[in-house]
């Protein structure tokens, strides 16, 4: 293995290894977590399997929230599953290993899809789908991911 090679190969089983030793956190209602984010009605809320949720994050789950298994989300993002200056209202849905960048607010009623990527200081008002990603105020696509 070429010396480039051989350092991919490393990079991807450290990232693989990433949550080796994953626990489900303690959720206290309106309470930070030990990693410092905060969840409003945690009875309507679904945490996914090795899930990264990042400092100073805002999840208001009053009408449901769903984050699926592998999710990454940044620090400082906020899921509204209610907006009290438009009064919509609605289950968010984060699908599996979707990754959302830092400081990203995602408004009720929306699904962001399988693998898609938000990029940092993107307001979601849409579904996003399967595969994309997104960025922006308000994100818009701006690339398709494919499997090799």
């Amino acid at each position: 293995m070429g010396g480039g090679t051989r350092k991919a190969f490393e990079k991807k089983i450290t990232q693989n290894n990433r949550f080796e030793n994953w626990v489900f956190p303690e959720i206290e209602e309106g309470k930070p977590t030990k990693y410092n984010w905060v969840i409003q009605h945690k009875d309507n809320f679904e945490l996914g399997y090795k899930t990264d949720i990042g400092a100073f994050s805002y999840i208001n789950a009053k009408y449901g929230v769903t984050i699926e298994d592998f999710v990454q989300i940044g620090s400082h993002c906020s899921l509204y599953s209610v907006s009290t200056i438009d009064n919509k209202q609605g289950q968010v849905r984060l699908k599996k290993n979707c990754k959302i960048g830092s400081h990203s607010v995602i408004m009720p009623n929306i699904t962001i899809g399988e693998n898609a990527i938000i990029g940092a200081f993107s307001f979601i008002n849409c579904d996003i789908p399967d595969n994309v990603i997104v960025a922006g105020v308000p994100a818009k696509e701006i690339g398709k991911l494919t499997r090799k």
